[in-house]
């Protein structure tokens, strides 16, 4: 190994490596990619630290003049690439390696310029690394090593696009390093396509997960989840704790709630800005909080010293989340307490999840309030205060204690003042035991009074509480049934109550809108109630199709069948008549025009040239000239005859395809008029059909712009001044 790593694994306390330290370090490992699967807390930052030092520095003990850097090392959250660069700042501070961070959340100016000045190692996160590298900023020609930590959360995150570009842009001839918890399939597929030969390296056993680790399940009520949290922290009051949380909602609600019940507490969430989040962690770093809430951003890679307590407040989501969460305590030899709160709702999940991770946990309850006042005398009579020399000031001023109070009330006063500092625990309920069911107080006694109105004025309980309480200034809790019938509505008062809602209403005993109440004696009877099982049972409905008994079958019409149509005429002869119904006799006007109104007095009953439905239209469309169109005007030449299609006759009106011009190339449509046919109105008699105004073409130049008459009169209302025809001055 080289010296000065030696000298500062030394001056960190370090008297032997870790089982993946030593197999990371192995002298036939220096040149070969490593796929490195260890548990979590077992040293894997000074492992690969260690791993990446013959390929740094080769044969040197310390690094030249900072340029471009030849170690990358990328970690899914910024808490994680923060600690991995305060890890290999020590590590390799002794041979001069100068090592920046790239994360998101921090000013990236100050990177890019911490760049320009030169690095010997980049740490950072998979989004703010691949944007120094599309930007310039990272230049990765001179890179030796490549190491991915936690890959597999980078993977469950969606980094995968983004390592893939940058172990895309990095030399082939690097070295890349894979460390991950767990190797799922994924992880091996990665590494099988940016690794070379790659030696899998695993310090897992078959023993069980987190040795140093006591997992304990909390059976608690549903009603004291944050109570059994708290009671939970008091117990144990330990140095450094982390409470767990699914969301940010409910790491903001305990944060709070942990702060107003005395706790210094702070709060690690992904809605926090890295400033925020750096500040917390070395608030807890310091000792200046002792309680930090966190969502599962701080479950990997997080190394809090003195971290003896991760409570669960909510399940995980799959047994990986419990075993990164739970990791955060029992590191590097120190043992640590990991504490489920279960609901009984969430049993059977907390039994599966600890199945699968392999885990055998304690099932018990929460610490209760005489437990947690035991622990306070034990840690009371255990303090090394105990143990120190009494000053001659100390000794002056107990004497003087002594002489005015006796030695029980001193002790007494002593602990109650140590009991002082803390929160005071809370008052648990058996989780065995369900909540006690709400017994409704019987009402009484009471006095009934009568009501003036039921159900034929409608009257509703709903309506009549409110009126009660405005009109007689009673509180809801003196009325007590309240029973509408069919002409009056009883209402049951309390007996203090009466005096006052009587005297309130006066002699009439009105409330309002000529509601009127008076006292009733004694219980009023209120009748039989109707009992729904006594009603006569419905008559099943008819199915479908079949006759209603309530009405008489109907008598099927007598239908006649329809007459035979006559074919169309030939083109030159008018249509034939339409042939008159024999079986039913014909209207008379007169006997019937004396009912019509006198504007169709004059019309004739029948207009034979007037379609009579919607199916009699004839398929070429009517003429939109007003009225029918006169003899001797004619058609197109050599229009076709006037049946429709279908077979039937379209009457004397314009025939089917009488929109074609003469002598024109047929328009394709048969509503279209001819050229130069009128829009408005019959064609007069005698005037051909050439003799229409042609319409202007749109190359004539000289009529596109032709002004209308009276263009020289000013518009009126406007306010453009006249304009003066051409030629007049």
């Amino acid at each position: 190994m080289i010296q000065t790593l030696t000298d500062a694994l030394s001056e960190r306390g370090y008297t032997a490596l870790t089982p993946v330290q030593g197999a990371v370090t192995d002298p036939e490992l220096q040149h070969a990619d490593l796929l490195v699967s260890a548990q979590t807390g077992s040293g894997k930052t000074v492992g690969f630290g260690l791993a990446i030092a013959p390929t740094l520095l080769e044969e040197a003990e310390v690094f030249g003049p900072a340029a471009s850097p030849l170690a990358l090392v990328v970690a899914p959250t910024r808490e994680l690439a923060m600690q991995v660069m305060r890890e290999l700042t020590w590590l390799y501070a002794k041979a001069g390696a100068r090592v920046v961070s790239c994360v998101g959340g921090m000013d990236a100016r100050d990177e890019r310029r911490a760049l320009e000045r030169g690095a010997h190692i980049v740490v950072g996160t998979p989004g703010r690394l691949r944007d120094h590298i599309t930007r310039g900023s990272l230049v990765m020609e001179d890179l030796r090593a490549v190491v991915l930590d936690e890959a597999d959360e980078m993977l469950d995150l969606g980094f995968r696009e983004d390592l893939e570009f940058m172990l895309g842009e990095a030399p082939e001839d690097r070295r890349t390093l894979l460390f991950s918890a767990t190797v799922p399939p994924m992880i091996a597929t990665l590494a099988q396509s940016y690794q070379r030969d790659a030696v899998r390296v695993t310090t897992l056993t078959g023993a069980r997960q987190h040795a140093d680790i006591t997992y304990q399940a909390l059976r608690v009520a549903p009603q004291d989840e944050e109570h059994a949290i708290i009671n939970l922290l008091r117990y144990h009051d330990a140095e450094n704790a982390i409470v767990f949380a699914n969301t940010r909602a409910t790491v903001a609600r305990l944060t709070a709630r942990f702060a107003n019940r005395g706790f210094a507490v702070v709060s690690l969430s992904g809605e926090l800005s890295q400033t925020e989040r750096t500040h917390a962690l070395q608030a807890m770093r310091d000792g200046r909080a002792k309680v930090c809430v966190a969502t599962d951003v701080a479950a990997r890679g997080i190394d809090l010293p003195n971290l003896d307590l991760v409570v669960h407040a909510e399940l995980p989501s799959n047994p990986e989340t419990l075993l990164h969460r739970s990791g955060r305590t029992g590191r590097a030899g120190r043992k640590g307490i990991s504490a489920l709160v279960v609901p009984p709702k969430s049993a059977k999940k907390a039994e599966r999840i600890l199945k699968f991770a392999k885990i055998t946990a304690e099932w018990t309850t929460a610490p209760t309030a005489d437990d947690i006042l035991r622990r306070d005398e034990e840690r009371l009579l255990a303090d090394p205060l105990w143990a120190e020399e009494v000053k001659p000031d100390e000794a002056s001023f107990a004497e003087r204690l002594l002489a005015e109070r006796t030695p029980e009330a001193i002790a007494a006063a002593y602990l109650r003042l140590y009991r002082a500092r803390f929160s005071a625990p809370e008052e648990l309920s058996d989780p065995d035991t369900p909540p006690p069911a709400r017994e409704r107080r019987p009402f009484g006694p009471s006095t009934w009074v009568s009501l003036s109105v039921g159900r034929d004025d409608r009257a509703e309980a709903r309506w009549l509480l409110p009126l009660l309480c405005r009109a007689g200034n009673l509180d809801k809790a003196a009325i007590g049934a309240i029973r509408v019938q069919q002409s009056e509505t009883f209402v049951e008062l309390a007996e203090p109550a009466v005096a006052g809602f009587l005297a309130r209403l006066g002699d009439g005993g009105t409330l309002e809108d000529g509601v009127t109440a008076k006292a009733v004696e004694g219980t009023p009877d209120f009748g039989p109630r109707q009992n729904f099982d006594d009603r006569p049972p419905r008559a099943p409905k008819p199915h479908r199709g079949a006759p209603r008994p309530d009405r008489a079958p109907r008598a099927e019409a007598d239908h006649a069948p329809r007459e035979h149509v006559a074919p169309a005429p030939a083109p030159d002869a008018r249509p034939a008549p339409r042939p008159e119904r024999s079986e039913a006799p014909r209207r008379d006007p007169a006997v019937h025009d004396s009912a019509r109104p006198a504007y169709k007095r004059d019309k004739p009953a029948d207009r034979p040239d007037k379609p009579k439905g919607k199916f009699d239209k004839p398929k070429g469309g009517f003429d939109k000239s007003k009225g029918p169109r006169k003899p001797g005007t004619g058609g197109p030449k050599g229009a076709r005859d006037d049946r429709a299609p279908g077979g039937k006759p379209s009457g004397p009106g314009k025939p089917y395809g009488a929109g074609k011009p003469s002598g024109g190339k047929p328009s394709g449509k048969p509503w279209a008029k001819p050229d130069g046919a009128a829009s408005k109105g019959p064609r007069k008699p005698g005037k051909p059909a050439d003799s229409a105004k042609p319409r202007p073409s749109a190359s004539d130049t000289s009529k596109r712009f032709t002004p209308p008459k009276g263009a020289g009169k000013p518009r009126a209302g406007g306010t453009e001044p006249p304009r003066r025809s051409p030629g007049k001055k």
